[in-house]
Parts: C-alpha cells; sequence; structure tokens
C-alpha cells in the first residue's frame, strides 16, 4: 500500500513486522492452500464466477449493506478504518476493501463478494472486543481477502441457497449437498488459515486467544483462563468412546467454522511452530512465484498433513484407523471396546506380552500416536 500514513497512524505502542509482496500461501492451512492453488490453476475459474455475480446476488449485498449498514471511513467508527488499513499495510494488500458495521447483536464477521470483497463486522462483535482483539479480527477478514476466500464463500453460500430449492429432487439435491459438504470441510479450514492471518496483522497470541474465548464465553474474561480453555480442546480430541466419534463429525458437518477451542489450541500450536518463526524472522512465499506453485506438490502437502493428523490424533476413531491400517488383531473384538470405551490402548490379546506381530505393532502404532500428538498438523 503507498499510502504509508494508513499503515503507521495509531498503531499499537510496540514494534510489529510488515510483510511486503506476502503471498497467501505463506499462512494458509495446507489443506485449503492445495484447494486454492488448484482453483487458482484453472484458467477462468473466478471469471466465470464473478461473471454470475448477478445471480449470486452480489449487487443486492452491496446495495443492502451501503443502504443498512454503517460505512467505515474516517468520519464512521475511524478505529475501526485505522485498524483495516493498518492489516492492509502489514499484509501488503494494495486495494483496501470496503468495512461496513451492521446493527446485529450476534458477534460476527464475515468476508464476502465475488467481484471485489467487501468485510462486515457487527455491533455485537465491535461491542465485545477490546481493540488489539479487534485487530487479530480485522486481520482474519483480510486474511480471507488475500486468500480469495470470498469468491469460495459466496459460491458456497450459492449452492447452500441451492440445495433447499431443489430439495424436493432426490438425486439433484443429493449431488448437491456432496459439493456442499466438501466446501464446508474446505471452509472450515479456510477459516484456520484466516486466524494465522490475524496473528500475523496483530503479532499479539494473547490477544487472539482473547477473541476466541470472548466469541464461546462472552465478555466475562477475569471468570475464563487460557490453559483451562485449551484443556476443552484437548478433551474434546481424546475423550469418549467411538460413539463421541461419531458424534463429533456429525456435530461439525453442518458449521462452516471450526469449533472454538479447536480453533484456539490449533493457532497455538501454529504460533508454536518452526513455520511461523521463519515467517516472522522474513523467510516466506512471495505472490510473485503463485503462478509457479505446483498443484501436485499443494495436494501432498495436504495429504500428509492429513496423515499425520491421523497419526498423531487421540480420537478413538482415529485411533481404530491406525489399528485396522495396522492390521490389528481381533478386529472385533478392538470395534466393540473401541465402540463402548473398553479396554486399553493396544486392545484384548494384543499386549506386548502376546509376542505376535499383531501385538508389536499394535503397541508401537498407539505409542507413536500418543507421543506426536503436541505436533498434529504442522
Amino acid at each position: 500500500m503507498n499510502d504509508s500514513s494508513g499503515g503507521t497512524e495509531r498503531l499499537p505502542g510496540r514494534d510489529r513486522r510488515r510483510f511486503p509482496g506476502i503471498s497467501s500461501r505463506a499462512y494458509e492451512h495446507p489443506a485449503d492452500r492445495s484447494a486454492l492453488v488448484a482453483l487458482r490453476k484453472l484458467s477462468g475459474f473466478d471469471t466465470v464466477f464473478k461473471a454470475l455475480s448477478g445471480l449470486l446476488t452480489e449487487r443486492s449485498l452491496r446495495l443492502l449493506f451501503l443502504a443498512n449498514s454503517v460505512r467505515v471511513n474516517d468520519e464512521q467508527f475511524a478505529h475501526l478504518n485505522a485498524m483495516l488499513r493498518d492489516a492492509c499495510y502489514i499484509l501488503d494488500l494494495e486495494k483496501v476493501p470496503p468495512m461496513y458495521v451492521n446493527q446485529d447483536p450476534q458477534p460476527n464477521a464475515m468476508c464476502i463478494g465475488l467481484d471485489a470483497p467487501v468485510i462486515v463486522v457487527t455491533t455485537g462483535l465491535v461491542e465485545l472486543l477490546d481493540e488489539e482483539e479487534m485487530r487479530a479480527v480485522v486481520g482474519h477478514e483480510v486474511g480471507h481477502a488475500l486468500s480469495g476466500h470470498s469468491v469460495y464463500r459466496t459460491i458456497l453460500l450459492f449452492l447452500t441457497n441451492l440445495a433447499l430449492k431443489v430439495a424436493w429432487i432426490p438425486l439433484g439435491n443429493v449431488a448437491i449437498m456432496a459439493l456442499v459438504t466438501a466446501l464446508r470441510e474446505w471452509f472450515r479450514k479456510s477459516e484456520l488459515s484466516a486466524d494465522r492471518a490475524g496473528l500475523l496483522v496483530g503479532q499479539d497470541l494473547r490477544a487472539s486467544m482473547r477473541g476466541l474465548m470472548k466469541l464461546a464465553g462472552g465478555n466475562h474474561l477475569h471468570e475464563m483462563n487460557v490453559d483451562s480453555f485449551l484443556a476443552q480442546a484437548e478433551e474434546y480430541e481424546s475423550g469418549g468412546d467411538l460413539r463421541d466419534s461419531v458424534l463429533k463429525i456429525m456435530n461439525v458437518l453442518p458449521r462452516s467454522h471450526p469449533f472454538t477451542t479447536v480453533r484456539a489450541a490449533e493457532l497455538k500450536k501454529w504460533a508454536a511452530s518452526r513455520d511461523y518463526q521463519r515467517l516472522m524472522d522474513g523467510h516466506y512465499p512471495r505472490r510473485e512465484d503463485d503462478k509457479d506453485t505446483s498443484v501436485g506438490e499443494s495436494f501432498r502437502q495436504s495429504a500428509s498433513h492429513y496423515t499425520e493428523s491421523v497419526k498423531n490424533s487421540k480420537d478413538p476413531l482415529m485411533g481404530l484407523v491406525r489399528d485396522i491400517a495396522g492390521g490389528a488383531g481381533d478386529l472385533g473384538g478392538r470395534l466393540r471396546d473401541t465402540f463402548t470405551g473398553r479396554g486399553g490402548s493396544g486392545g484384548p490379546g494384543n499386549g506386548n506380552g502376546n509376542g505376535n506381530g499383531n501385538g508389536n505393532g499394535n503397541g508401537d502404532d498407539d505409542s507413536d500416536g500418543s507421543s506426536g500428538s503436541d505436533s498434529a498438523g504442522r
């Protein structure tokens, strides 16, 4: 952004790094990155969907926000305008997206639009967060804009509405809902990417954590504790039996966002990673190299991420998947014990004393899963 005043006014009283020419690949979650790299390689993909903007009610949305919300500028919500310009300066996004404040007690923010992204924050969010927490949220939305998530989010909204309209056509609805389910899985990962962008803008992990805690428990920080909040994520991942694993899947499928404790845990792990440290040291992929990015390599990284997630997960279902992949003996008994929460990690008849290949292999798998849990997904 050429106007340096927009990036230097009202900055926090601390030094923060700026990332000239940064590519969104620097902070994108592997699963999010692979989908975006593939879509960007499809010549004319964005152009086609942008041409459909009239059908996707983008013009209607813009007019609605213009008529019924408050546009952020130097005269209206000036502190938010300074945050927005600052976030674009930090991430080197030259065109500052328009931002609107919408009257809604529900804390929320979104980045939508096909032709050009628009950021919307609700009054509930503005009233809930302090300045540094809000800075992370604005950075989150600018991260969406830099990645181009707004295009695909708008497509998701369109397909979701279409699924409702054709629900009476059995096969048609099934096909569209399959697309919607896949897009939701991608979009949940894109939210993790945007959380990382918010951290790059605010460069204050504590503020990012506070914001997520407030989204979960309201404006009662004196009643909350970060360590206890993160312990909830640990309990959510590892607790229960196979029935709970199935319920977790059913609960998350209709959601566009990961659960809040999961987001907090994922962001904390990324902030402690070598990738984050290298980025903060100025070593990151540049936007000018995006066109040369390999689709195959991006998908391999995504596949590697999911493999590591299964390997290191403490979820009972993922433990069963590891056992099946490792050729666990007495699969029926293992399935029964996993489903009911009974039995040890080795399962009946598979302890170290068994002495056969299945017993040793099964024990090794379980050991790897527990010892590597801290690095899951990184």
